[in-house]
């Protein structure tokens, strides 16, 4: 017996970020939108929990128990009282370290694989809570579509998408720690009051009419700066983007990785190319969205 889940990385087309608050972490308005870049999840029971990992910079996954899919397995089971002895297999396409929410993506698709192995009933909304225990991304990487997550981005409000939306996504040559990314933020914000973070109108707006170039004028990222401060490698990716024709180009989320809006599949192809030639990126994806979040794609059956 296995389950599988399929589950997409995001990109942040929005990211506002608010002062620090006492507890160390940032209110936020957060617009995510699935992409289709996936990884996938598959739970086979097991003596004991086990974690391996394929797929590209598979060997920077970590395969302890600070996993968030080995820590969703274990919060499921902690829940209704039994151990969680499976294997959890992650083939990985998703980004590491990549500001794509990869980590996040394998909890939730560990969670829901093991609900379904296990048969546990868990409602919509306790695998919501559970996530959001897990951290700030996990329970959009459960929704996916596209969302506003408020909060420290676990609190979701879906939104309306009127099309597609097609990206070119440049993975860096190293990987960036968000929380490193939010101490620079923090840094740069020193003596300077920071607005409260609330979700653009426009790029809302952009998002329901399925409009590319409303987006593109819309999109932005409070942690771009830090991100940039921290690597500023990445403005020569950005840069050679928009001369490749992207609409639009920016950091995602608390990066490496390089989100650039295009048109339509042909204008998306062609950043691509001219990104692969630039030198400045170590890979180079292709991904349209909004997606559907996790996914199972095989259920548990006897074997």
């Amino acid at each position: 017996m296995s389950v599988t889940v399929r589950v997409p990385a995001k990109v942040n087309v929005q990211l506002a970020v608010g002062a620090a608050r006492p507890d160390g972490f940032h209110d936020l308005a957060n617009v995510f939108l699935a992409v289709g870049l996936y990884d996938e999840v598959t739970v086979t029971p097991a003596d004991e929990l086990r974690v391996t990992c394929a797929g590209p910079d598979a060997g920077q996954v970590p395969l302890d128990r600070t996993n968030l899919a080995a820590r969703a397995a274990i919060a499921l089971a902690g829940r209704y009282g039994r151990t969680p002895d499976v294997h959890v297999h992650i083939a990985k396409d998703i980004p590491v370290a990549g500001g794509m929410a990869g980590g996040s993506a394998d909890g939730a698709g560990a969670l829901l694989a093991c609900d379904a192995l296990w048969g546990t009933g868990a409602s919509r909304a306790e695998l919501l809570e559970i996530c959001a225990e897990l951290g700030s991304d996990v329970p959009f990487s459960l929704v996916g579509g596209a969302a506003l997550g408020t909060g420290r981005g676990e609190v979701l409000t879906p939104l309306e998408v009127g099309g597609t939306f097609h990206w070119v996504l440049a993975m860096a040559v190293r990987g960036l720690s968000t929380p490193a990314v939010f101490r620079e933020f923090d840094r740069l914000a020193e003596g300077r009051a920071v607005p409260e973070p609330v979700a653009s109108r426009p790029l809302l707006d952009a998002l329901a009419a399925g409009d590319p170039d409303a987006l593109a004028a819309a999109v932005s990222n409070d942690l771009q700066p830090a991100a940039l401060s921290l690597f500023p490698e990445l403005a020569d990716t950005l840069a050679a983007g928009r001369a490749a024709g992207a609409l639009a180009a920016l950091v995602s989320g608390s990066g490496p990785t390089t989100a650039f809006l295009t048109r339509d599949p042909a204008s998306a192809a062609a950043v691509a190319e001219a990104l692969r030639a630039s030198g400045t990126c170590r890979t180079v994806r292709a991904a349209a969205g909004p997606v559907a979040g996790a996914t199972i794609l095989q259920p548990a059956a006897s074997g």
